[in-house]
């Protein structure tokens, strides 16, 4: 007959209350699904924009060149192929927003919250199972490289439109963000080879 494990001594009032504390990140994450919501709908008028565009209107083009901010030297007509890369460039970039926004719920509830129990589920990030702060970090970190760097594209595409200002100041901004991933990410492995070494 197995021994069942000791169940958990209750908590202290105050120990307990400031534990329970940690509910009040729920609203947070529910705002973050609700921009996640905004950036689905952005996302779908984005590309009816650009399939209408395609099929020749006029208001949807003019509505592609107003939210993508490129001049040409001509009336445009029709889509362009720089035009085109654009469009595509910023859906790309609100995926890998909206990715973002999951690896943030779904991982700092399961972090600083409660757990999910998805453990067997055939759905579950293969992430999540072993996640923690540290990982997050990393995590979060590659991933506002990954649309840093689409932003970055998007700009030197439609380079002829910005002060030169703005196009160094956009790679410095880049360049920062990526020496501060290689930061965090070798300050973790740091940490992870030193509590090796203590066990």
């Amino acid at each position: 007959m197995q021994n069942k494990p000791p169940a958990p001594k209750p908590l202290r009032p105050l120990p307990a209350f400031i534990f329970a504390s940690r509910w009040l990140q729920l609203p947070l994450y529910l705002g973050l699904i609700a921009a996640q919501g905004v950036y689905v709908f952005h996302f779908w008028v984005e590309l009816v924009h650009l399939i209408e565009a395609a099929f020749g209107s006029q208001t949807a083009l003019q509505a592609l060149v107003s939210s993508m901010g490129y001049q040409a030297d001509v009336p445009l007509i029709a889509l362009n192929e720089t035009l085109i890369m654009l469009v595509v460039l910023a859906l790309i970039d609100v995926v890998m927003i909206s990715n973002l926004l999951i690896m943030v719920i779904v991982g700092g509830y399961e972090t600083f919250v409660s757990r999910m129990d998805l453990e067997g589920h055939r759905d579950q990030p293969e992430w999540l199972d072993h996640v923690n702060a540290s990982v997050l970090k990393v995590k979060l970190g590659t991933a506002i490289i990954g649309i840093s760097s689409i932003h970055l594209l998007k700009t030197f595409i439609n380079a002829a439109n910005y002060d030169s200002k703005v196009l160094i100041a956009q790679t410095v901004i880049h360049i920062t963000f990526l020496l501060s991933a290689l930061a965090i990410a070798y300050t973790d492995r740091i940490l992870i080879s030193t509590q090796a070494i203590k066990k």
